[in-house]
């Protein structure tokens, strides 16, 4: 039998995959499932409470070919590094690594207009993220000042809906939350993925109103809709958006430990 614990963590070393798998017992699971975590690049196998640990591996050897394609067939990681692309707000930045900078630990936007995103195999004029400092620990400082920049977005989008609605947050907290996009605690907390701010603006927003509209309806019946859609009305496209491209946002650097 699984212990008690609420979830196992392995790592999986069969020959052709090399991915995390997490093991997660449920006594409400009536059958053994298994998906895959897109944003953490590994496996989920929910089993019922009593299921053994063999007839758990069993499972997994059954569907071993299955996982694999599905692994293999996930977006490439993109690193944050020097030279590479990623999206702020919705628009491409080329990121430069610049050691001899200003202060170190500096993060700047330089040609914050740009003139364009790509033009068949050459790169345009995109706006560039710099970041000062030794090399090493410019990815950490990058993502840093991604989370400020998410939380100052956030802040001001969250503050503007709940003025609509009359409500206010207990506070706004900043995490790199792999399975949702936002939350809210029972206290009044309203919780986001830093990855947000990668998303165009509207994203953003529709993210903001969704959570502040849950300090009214705490679920997603008719009433929370309509709140959510009387601060935001491009609610429907951002929801597909999110459906089709949110996934990809968890490709861009290295997920918080």
């Amino acid at each position: 039998m699984f212990p008690t614990r609420k979830a196992e963590t392995f790592h999986m070393t069969t020959p052709g995959l090399d991915a995390p798998v997490l093991v997660r017992r449920s006594a409400r699971a009536r059958r053994l499932s298994l998906t895959v975590n897109e944003a953490r690049r590994g496996a989920v196998l929910t089993v019922p409470g009593y299921t053994s640990l063999e007839e758990a591996g069993n499972f997994l050897a059954q569907h071993f070919e299955w996982l694999q394609k599905r692994l293999a067939a996930l977006p490439r990681p993109v690193p944050f590094a020097d030279g590479g692309v990623v999206p702020l707000r919705g628009r491409g930045h080329v990121l430069r690594f610049t050691p001899n900078g200003r202060q170190r630990g500096v993060v700047w936007i330089e040609n914050p207009a740009g003139a364009g995103e790509r033009a068949g195999a050459e790169e345009t004029a995109l706006p560039v993220i710099c970041v000062a400092g030794a090399h090493e620990h410019a990815p950490r400082r990058l993502k840093d000042w991604l989370k400020r920049q998410a939380r100052e977005d956030l802040a001001r989008h969250c503050a503007a809906h709940a003025a609509t609605l009359d409500v206010k947050p207990k506070r706004i907290a900043i995490r790199d939350q792999s399975s949702r996009w936002g939350s809210c605690s029972a206290t009044g907390v309203l919780s986001f993925s830093w990855r947000l701010i990668l998303a165009p603006g509207r994203i953003l927003d529709y993210l903001a109103a969704h959570e502040v509209a849950h300090l009214l309806e705490m679920n997603h019946g008719p009433r929370f809709w309509a709140h959510v859609r009387k601060t935001c009305a491009t609610m429907d496209e951002a929801k597909s958006w999110l459906k089709k491209n949110g996934s990809g946002l968890h490709r861009y650097g290295a997920p918080d430990a």
